[in-house]
């Protein structure tokens, strides 16, 4: 029969084996999180910066618009 060391080498072999076609996603997931939190962190620190009488200038956030249509319904963007 197999002991505790050799069963848990055994599922760190099945994890790695299976982790290993999702980690490239993984890790271009966790890189855009951290360029996130770091980024509002700095919004942040720019925010204390201001004086209490002078109201922080607004962020502008790039995005895009989707046109979804007459009812709204529709997943996809027209256009």
């Amino acid at each position: 029969m197999f002991g505790m060391s050799e069963l848990a080498v055994a599922l760190i072999v099945v994890a790695a084996v299976v982790a290993a076609r999702k980690l490239p996603e993984l890790t271009r997931s966790a890189g855009k999180s951290a360029r996130i939190l770091k980024a509002e962190a700095r919004a942040m620190k720019e925010e204390e910066g201001t004086p209490p009488g002078e109201p922080a200038a607004p962020r502008i956030i790039q995005g895009e618009t989707v046109d979804r249509g007459d009812g709204g319904t529709g997943g996809t963007p027209r256009g």
